[in-house]
């Protein structure tokens, strides 16, 4: 998967995403680093893309 590449992540972190990608250029952001707050916030409160099996342990 190519770098910048979206696909591998949810719905719910795609919205989440845009939602803080909304309130960073409210406060005067430019479009891309907006965008590139946003996608770090969400990669570091879930960890990155879509994550598969219900017995996948957290991290401690």
């Amino acid at each position: 998967m190519p770098r910048g590449e979206k696909s591998a992540y949810t719905d719910k972190q795609k919205r989440q995403a845009e939602h803080i990608e909304e309130s960073e250029r409210e406060q005067g952001r430019s479009k891309e680093d907006a965008e590139r707050i946003a996608w770090a916030t969400v990669n570091k409160q879930d960890g990155g893309g879509k994550k598969s099996g219900s017995g996948r342990a957290k991290p401690h």
